[in-house]
């Protein structure tokens, strides 16, 4: 993909990088720390990433954050992996995301808002005490510090308070959205053993009531570690036998008592999609995702305490547990819980417009979807109040950037960011006093030292390379839950380069220090040697309105040949006909080259995604490779399990 032109298509004002709090924090390092004081970003992210005791040093001294015993020193062993950071210091992340209830009891903490759009705040004062009553039912429960809490929960407050009374007790906190079924929440939460399982009796989604309680009882089965269930009323019914009742155990009015922990000690438990094999259990820790949070939060989101937080998630995702770290830098959270695009296209930018959002992120197929629809936000809605658009979950292309700035503000600050589950945080992403780009992504984020690398360990400026990053980071996984000689967390990401922290995407890093990603290195189209991410053809093909979604697969042969079908699931009412299909390669031709033109393209009822929205393309590349399905997927991690079954047809027709 060729760098667009060098025209930014936003430009901070003046003022606007003046009062940002990362310039602040710059002029501050400076003065205290020995960070650079001209050179603006740039200079500080290379400072960030040269002296890291030095840079985290002063991330933890600009947020105040509280160690209940001091560090012997910032970082004892540097290898990856390994790391490990601020050995001897404890501290708790719940006190720190609750510390604004002392200042601003009366004010909002959470805003939950259901499919009504109507927002209902829950106060500062209001989730301490909440989080204080329940910290201490679940130490009375004889949970203690290490053991895992596990939630079955839509995003409501009740997720928030039960993650935080968990992180007061030291117990590590893990979620599943109610709409993942028994067996994918089964293969995640058997693997870490819950003695808590909190749980709703269904949920509400696109207008309609789901009712979960069937899924509940299976849970409660296949979990034999469960001492506990706590039952949330989200349709109003009554507790099952022998669960408890969630008001009961929240009405008291305690303070929360911190359990102090050290700063490696676990927090929660993420998985990977879980695509081949058992999801893997990622476990992050208290202290880690504290400052890095922090970090991201506070200076890359410019957010503080007169911001309001929304991003659109499920808790079964990373940014669930990223949008509720927004407490520790004392901003409003939204969380919203229903369709993303209920009852219309445009819900998201009702439900930003209704809680004066500041930061409202969500993901790049949500604009493009808009874009499609014929959204028209400024027109329809009130965004004065939003600051800033983020996007992931996948690279936005860039028309979704001139859609952006055309239908929502000129002068928006778009942040298209991307990370990773691996790091529950961004390795590139939003930076408040640099331009955007179209297509790319402001810079690396700070103490991430983001390279792209070659197959021999070269770093590349303005070519296609692996996305490696040569440092180590707090909220890198301390482990894998159940790899007790760490086998597998090594081979999921430092087997390709030894010491060096490889993702799995390809990347550009530009000349002007901005980066643009281009889908999964693992599916990546290599034709004649030409690399290309699948997300350029996405971006080019899905401009056409007949091309609902697509999938772009490239396949080694046996005899050395490559194969590359292009998978289509047309709009209601278009057909492949032979001027589609003359477009789509015009298309493809045109606006990338010729040798990215597709062997086939072959009309398909769907695409199959993972639970939380991703395209599989390995998968279905290892089907058509001619592994069994069981084998090549697994299918708890699935959305549309049936969707499958057409490529695994396709594999046995073309054998």
């Amino acid at each position: 993909m060729s760098t667009e032109s060098p025209q930014p298509l936003w430009q901070p004002d003046p003022e606007r990088i003046a009062r940002a709090r990362i310039t602040r924090f710059q002029a501050w390092a400076a003065e205290h720390h020995g960070a650079p004081a001209d050179g603006g970003y740039a200079a500080l992210q290379r400072w960030s990433v040269d002296d890291l005791d030095a840079f985290w040093t002063a991330v933890t001294e600009w947020f105040d954050v509280r160690f209940s015993t001091p560090y012997a020193r910032v970082l004892g062993d540097r290898a990856m992996p390994g790391a490990q950071w601020f050995p001897g210091a404890t501290l708790n992340y719940a006190e720190h995301a609750l510390r604004a209830a002392g200042t601003r009891a009366d004010e909002p903490a959470l805003l939950h808002v259901d499919e009504t759009h109507e927002p209902r705040p829950v106060t500062w004062a209001e989730l301490r005490r909440q989080v204080g009553s329940l910290a201490a039912e679940l130490r009375d429960l004889g949970v203690r510090p290490g053991d895992r809490v596990s939630g079955y929960l839509p995003n409501i407050p009740q997720a928030v308070i039960a993650l935080l009374a968990t992180a007061a007790v030291g117990g590590v906190w893990t979620s599943c959205a109610p709409d993942f079924g028994a067996r994918s929440v089964l293969d995640r939460f058997q693997q870490v053993e819950p003695v808590v399982l909190f749980t709703v009796d269904g949920y509400r989604y696109g207008g309609k009531e789901h009712d979960r309680r069937e899924i509940v009882a299976e849970l409660r089965r296949e979990l034999p570690t469960l001492r506990a269930v706590v039952h949330i009323p989200v349709l109003g019914t009554e507790a099952p036998e022998g669960a408890l009742d969630w008001s009961a155990l929240t009405s008291a009015d305690t303070d929360p008592v911190f359990e102090q922990v050290p700063f490696d000690h676990p927090l929660w438990v993420l998985y990977s999609s879980g695509t081949t094999g058992l999801p893997k259990a990622i476990v992050q820790s208290q202290g880690g995702i504290l400052v890095e949070h922090l970090k991201q939060l506070g200076l890359h989101c410019d957010l503080g305490p007169e911001d309001r937080f929304f991003w659109y998630t499920s808790t079964g995702w990373m940014m669930w547990n990223f949008l509720v770290s927004g407490l520790l830098t004392g901003t409003t959270i939204v969380l919203y819980d229903g369709s993303p695009g209920y009852p219309d296209t445009g819900a998201q930018w009702r439900i930003a417009e209704r809680t004066k959002a500041t930061l409202y992120g969500t993901s790049a197929a949500y604009v493009m979807a808009c874009r499609k629809a014929g959204v028209h936000p400024s027109r329809d809605f009130d965004l004065s109040s939003v600051q800033c658009v983020a996007t992931t979950g996948s690279p936005l292309p860039p028309d979704g950037f001139r859609w952006l700035h055309d239908e929502v503000r000129d002068d928006l600050w778009i942040a298209s960011v991307s990370g990773g589950t691996d790091v529950c945080s961004c390795f590139a992403g939003a930076v408040p006093t640099l331009p955007v780009h179209v297509g790319e992504l402001q810079a690396p984020c700070l103490g991430t030292d983001l390279q792209s690398w070659d197959p021999s360990g070269k770093p590349l400026t303005d070519e296609v390379g692996e996305l490696v990053v040569t440092n180590p980071m707090p909220s890198m996984p301390i482990h894998f839950w159940n790899d007790p000689d760490g086998s597998r967390y090594h081979d999921s990401y430092f087997d390709t380069y030894p010491g060096v922290w490889r993702h799995g995407d390809w990347i550009t890093v530009t000349s002007r220090g901005s980066v643009i990603i281009h889908g999964r290195s693992d599916s990546t189209l290599n034709r004649q040697g030409v690399r290309m991410g699948s997300a350029d053809i996405y971006e080019a093909v899905e401009r056409l309105p007949e091309i609902k979604e697509s999938l772009v697969i490239g396949i080694e042969q046996p005899d050395g040949g490559y194969w590359m079908p292009l998978f289509v699931h047309l709009a209601p009412g278009a057909s492949l006909d032979e001027d589609l299909l003359d477009r789509i390669k015009r298309t493809i031709r045109e606006q990338l080259s010729p040798r990215h033109l597709p062997d086939e393209i072959i009309e398909v009822p769907g695409v199959p995604h993972t639970l939380t929205g991703k395209r599989i393309e390995v998968p279905v590349k290892r089907l058509l490779q001619g592994t069994p399905l069981e084998k090549a997927v697994n299918p708890g991690s699935i959305d549309n399990l049936d969707l499958l079954s057409f490529y695994e047809d396709l594999a046995r027709k073309r054998a």
